[in-house]
């Protein structure tokens, strides 16, 4: 078969990684670990946290948005997590 008609192929929820940015004692970042945890840890996903107040770059680009979330690099969301849209963007 030809390459140009090879279906690209889907990443795996084990094979993809969430990052949540937000910084400590913001109650949407807590809300929005809870369902990051819930979903990636259901599907077998990577999570990680990393904090605006540490990171010059991440405070610039996202102070006015966080919590944002991004998956495999790319934002997904911000402000709020909507557990069902981060469940089907994981599973492909």
């Amino acid at each position: 078969m030809s390459p140009i008609f090879r279906r690209t192929e889907k990443k795996k929820p084990a094979d993809r990684t969430v990052t949540l940015i937000g910084k400590p004692g913001c109650h949407l970042c807590d809300d929005a670990q809870l369902v990051i945890e819930k979903v990636c840890g259901e599907l077998g996903a990577a999570w990680e946290k990393k904090d605006i107040t540490q990171d010059e770059e991440l405070h610039r680009a996202y102070w006015e948005q966080i919590p944002v979330v991004l998956v495999d690099g790319e934002q997904h969301t911000f402000w709020r997590v909507d557990e069902a849209r981060l469940r089907r963007e994981l599973a492909g």
